[in-house]
């Protein structure tokens, strides 16, 4: 924000005129391009075609955007292992060699702490015979017994305070479903000596992505609150209605919808292993959504203001609706494409990282943006603003004021043109019956009192033909009406009663 509003003004302050220097010869001023009519544009035209015939660019659309969602509904989160790192990886090999050499447990197994007063501070078994707690060793023979669980042994013994680990080493991947319903089982175990229980916390990697996804599940709905509020306010400040924010945030919800729905189809399915290289894992990274829902929400956002703030400055020019979308989209579709072609360059090098965490957050960008530009804001905010029409605009009388005292909109340097104004009928009344005394009526200006007659030789015909007119009060007399800019000044005669 400090660039775009310090630093590049001052920037083209220093340039002046030579921020011109290098300019495409294909985008002179003096080009075909440069003098076309705007209304000839191609935007302008998408504009109204999809105005024209809103119903099928609707159903297009979303027909795209829900085949690209669909796969989402069966998302698997996960957590990232060594099968993230690329294929000639160290560490990855050293891993895959454990898995093959060693293949009678997992290399991450679930961890199993029990604590409490009943057992003894700074015990250690200092030797093969030293004897275990019963109950301790009542209980990792329980753990052993549990179904596909391999091992279960003791790992660590803590010296400040009673506690004892567990190491419970089973057959499953770390995400899989069987780990996860194994970990739940685990945690609903209990451990008791003389009737005073121990306390029981189950860790590892498979506990720990469910307790993030637990976490994750629980903040979300209020950050998605917070968000929507926030964008509907700020939103509602710009536009002045109340039905064009809930659109613009259904409208982000379906571009990252479908991104995510890629995401599913290229990463957990595999169907782009090969084209980027990388090996499955059977799920996607949760953390990496978020940021991906993140920034493809205010990206989306950006271009919506982009969008519907020229829209919303042609609509108080002229109100029409379909004018109004079309010419909005001529002056920014260009600038929109740009930006999200200047975006997309610097995401897709992400697609060539070497950790395919790094590789999904660049498509899910990429897919977002490219489904945002070409669909969303080119075909269906259009036709779903046809469909609309007028109500796109709404404002309830209770708002206007609040809104009023927080408008944030562009105003536009070009007032609307007023609709001419009809010429009074010039015509000669009957005399009035009653003479008019003129003390109530305005005098026409550079009147002056009467018996205060202008000296000869400085009569002025324009005037002196308006107090003629004002000295027969019961006759019809001649008004000149003022000047404005570029209308020339008329006459017409006005009766006494001041019927024209």
């Amino acid at each position: 924000m400090f660039g775009a509003t310090v630093l590049l003004p001052t920037l083209l302050a220093l340039l002046g005129p030579r921020v011109e220097g290098g300019q495409m010869w294909w985008r002179r001023p003096s080009s075909k391009r440069a003098r076309r009519d705007p209304e000839s544009g191609f935007w302008y035209r998408l504009g109204h075609s999809v105005m024209k015939h809103p119903l099928p660019y609707f159903a297009v659309v979303l027909v795209i955007l829900g085949v690209m969602f669909v796969p989402f509904l069966n998302v698997q989160f996960g957590s990232v292992d060594a099968r993230v790192l690329p294929k000639d990886s160290p560490t990855r090999a050293v891993v895959e060699t454990i898995k093959k050499d060693f293949p009678n447990g997992s290399v991450e197994p679930i961890d199993v702490v029990v604590s409490g007063d009943l057992i003894p501070r700074d015990w250690t078994p200092s030797g093969k015979g030293d004897p275990i707690p019963p109950y301790l060793e009542q209980f990792r023979k329980q753990l052993g017994s549990l179904p596909g669980v391999t091992e279960a042994q003791f790992t660590g013994y803590s010296g400040s305070y009673g506690g004892v680990r567990i190491s419970v080493t089973h057959k499953y991947e770390p995400m899989d479903q069987h780990a996860q319903d194994l970990v739940t089982e685990i945690r609903g175990m209990s451990l008791s000596k003389d009737g005073y229980p121990m306390h029981i916390d189950v860790g590892g990697s498979t506990a720990s992505q469910m307790d993030l996804m637990s976490s994750l599940m629980r903040s979300l709905p209020k950050m998605a609150l917070v968000v929507g509020i926030a964008t509907f306010v700020l939103l509602f400040m710009f536009f002045g209605s109340i039905v064009l924010p809930l659109k613009a945030i259904v409208m982000n919800v379906l571009s990252i919808g479908a991104s995510f729905g890629a995401i599913v189809w290229g990463f957990q399915y595999g169907h782009l292993a090969g084209l980027l290289n990388f090996t499955p894992t059977g799920g996607v990274e949760a953390t990496s959504m978020i940021l991906i829902l993140a920034v493809v929400f205010g990206l989306s956002m950006d271009y919506e203001v982009f969008l519907l703030s020229r829209i919303r400055e042609e609509w108080d020019l002229t109100h029409d609706n379909r004018v109004a979308v079309a010419s909005g989209m001529q002056h920014t579709g260009g600038i929109i494409t740009s930006a999200a072609l200047l975006f997309l360059l610097v995401i897709a090098a992400f697609s060539m990282a070497g950790i395919t965490v790094v590789k999904l957050i660049g498509v899910g960008m990429f897919v977002a943006v490219v489904v945002d530009a070409a669909l969303v804001r080119s075909l269906l905010v259009p036709a779903t603003m046809r469909f609309m029409g007028s109500a796109n605009w709404w404002l309830p009388g209770f708002l206007a004021g609040l809104h009023a005292r927080m408008d944030l909109r562009e105003r536009s340097t070009l007032a609307p043109a007023a609709p001419p104004r009809p010429r009074p009928a010039c015509r000669t009344s009957s005399p009035s019956p009653t003479p008019s005394t003129g003390r109530n009526r305005p005098r026409p200006r550079g009147h002056r009192a009467a018996g205060r007659a202008r000296p000869p030789g400085r009569r002025r015909p324009g005037r002196d033909a308006g107090r003629a007119g004002a000295a027969h009060p019961s006759g019809p007399r001649t008004v000149r009406h003022a000047r404005r800019p570029g209308v020339a000044g008329r006459s017409c005669t006005q009766d006494g009663q001041g019927r024209r």
